[in-house]
Order: C-alpha cells, then sequence, then structure tokens
C-alpha cells in the first residue's frame, strides 16, 4: 500500500502527543487525520474512510472501547491499534475484547509504532488480495465454493455453523477473536440465547478437527477469546 494515499486517524485528546505523531506520520509518508475526541472519532471514519485507527482508550465523549465497538459494527477489516497509558492487563483485554487489532502502551518509541502499523497493513492487504475460494490453515484446507473442509485427503463433516465459525476463525487466523465478535458474525446481531453457546462450538470443531487429528489448530485465551493458529 502507498503510504502517500494511507490515511491514518489518530484519535488522541492530548494536543501535544496528537501534534507529535502526525508530524512524525507525515514525515513517514503517511497521510494523517485528528480527532480529539470520540464522536469525533467516529464522525471522522464516516467521513474520511482511514486505512488505519490509532486509537487512545481514554478519551472525552466516547472513550476507546465504545468508540472501537461501533467502528466494528461498521467495518470488519479496518486496523485498529488501541493505544492506553495505563498499561493494565485488563485494558488490553477490554481494547481486544471490544474488536482492536493490537494495542500499544504510553509512552512509546516511534520506531515501534511504525512497525505496529506497517504489519496491520500488511495483513490487510493480504486478505484483500487473497481472491481464492480455497482458506488453509496448516494441514486444513478449506473449499468455500464446496462448502467442504480437508484435513490432509480426509473429509470433515461440519454442520453449517461449524463451518461458519471455523472459516471465520482461518480468515482472521492468529488473531485473537473476542466471543462477542464470534457471535456478531457468526449468529448475528440479533442472536438471543447462552452466551456460552461460542464456547460449546469451539469443542464441537476441537473434537472433529484437534483431537481427532492430533493438532492444536483452534487456541483459547483466556478471558479474551479465540483464534486459529498458523505460526509454529
Amino acid at each position: 500500500m502507498d503510504k502517500s494515499t494511507t490515511k491514518v486517524l489518530v484519535v488522541e485528546d492530548e494536543s501535544k502527543l496528537a501534534r507529535f505523531m502526525e508530524l512524525e506520520l507525515e514525515h513517514e509518508g503517511y497521510k494523517v487525520i485528528i480527532a480529539e475526541d470520540g464522536k469525533e472519532a467516529i464522525d471522522k471514519y464516516f467521513s474520511e474512510g482511514p486505512d488505519i485507527i490509532l486509537l487512545d482508550l481514554m478519551l472525552p465523549q466516547l472513550n476507546g472501547i465504545e468508540v472501537c465497538r461501533r467502528i466494528r459494527k461498521e467495518s470488519a477489516d479496518v486496523p485498529i491499534i488501541m493505544i492506553t497509558a495505563k498499561g493494565e492487563t485488563m485494558d488490553k483485554i477490554a481494547g481486544l475484547d471490544s474488536g482492536a487489532d493490537d494495542y500499544m502502551t504510553k509512552p512509546f518509541a516511534v520506531e515501534e509504532l511504525f512497525a505496529r502499523i506497517r504489519a496491520a497493513l500488511r495483513r490487510r492487504t493480504d486478505k484483500a488480495e487473497d481472491n481464492s475460494n480455497i482458506l488453509t490453515l496448516k494441514n486444513l484446507t478449506i473449499d468455500l465454493a464446496r462448502h467442504t473442509v480437508k484435513f490432509d485427503n480426509n473429509d470433515i463433516e461440519l454442520t453449517k455453523r461449524e463451518f461458519e465459525l471455523l472459516v471465520y476463525l482461518v480468515q482472521n487466523k492468529n488473531i485473537v477473536i473476542s466471543r462477542e465478535q464470534i457471535l456478531n458474525k457468526v449468529w448475528g446481531y440479533d442472536y438471543i440465547g447462552e452466551t456460552n453457546v461460542v464456547d460449546v462450538y469451539i469443542r464441537y470443531l476441537r473434537t472433529k478437527i484437534d483431537d481427532k487429528y492430533g493438532v492444536k489448530l483452534l487456541h483459547t485465551i483466556r478471558g479474551v477469546g479465540y483464534f486459529a493458529k498458523d505460526e509454529d
């Protein structure tokens, strides 16, 4: 992705830090949009269509968690990096649960910020460029067109909901996805039922894949969510 056309929305109410980030990002070649509170962040997201969002946790009007949740209802793919001054584990978990892709703790080195931005944009580009109907996760192959799943050459029988859950996890492999995100995507926003349904279906998939073939593809981050692991 060309930096000169890449729009970065910086949501930060500390004017000095916002200006510092703006200057550094512009020097790096990015186009920068500034929002100083949560409400303005939502407005700028819809009016400017940024390619990535750097989102402070503590904001006037709407906090970063609520901003992230509202944006995620409209877009699953725009990268969001949550920035917190506290560095507490619960803040990081809350950020990831609300849909953030990554988080950084103040103070941070600008070189690390650039690296996180590049990684997030690269993941988004990789997804956009993969127009294939075939998804893979190590020895697992999912054919979206034929609605089939194989481990090596062995067919795996899945229900429609199990298939949709597996596809969502593999499409976002190596990214932790919260139960709320999974419910919204796989079961729908209007789902009314037991909230542990995600845990139940994860167990179904593990029985049919991990346990049966002696692998560890589906992972749990306690208190955060689940992810499909494609890395050694």
